[in-house]
């Protein structure tokens, strides 16, 4: 199973952007989470065409299930 942690923030124009991080660590608190997502904000160090990260919006892991078949 392949797993992902995705952060969602709002930027100036009140849009979403979202990043991505595959493999998470399966024990990530929330705090953790939130402080380094406040950090991405504080430090201002992804650009986006909406402006810069000014809130967090979320944070959700996504997990995916992939089956391949030999044909």
């Amino acid at each position: 199973m392949n797993s992902k942690l995705e952060l969602i923030f709002k930027n100036q124009q009140d849009r979403k952007t979202r990043i991505s991080i595959d493999e998470p660590r399966a024990d990530l608190t929330e705090v953790e989470i939130q402080t380094a997502m406040n950090s991405i904000i504080a430090e201002n160090i992804f650009n986006t065409s909406g402006g810069d990260l000014v809130a967090i919006s979320g944070a959700r892991v996504v997990t995916t299930d992939i089956q391949e078949f030999e044909v």
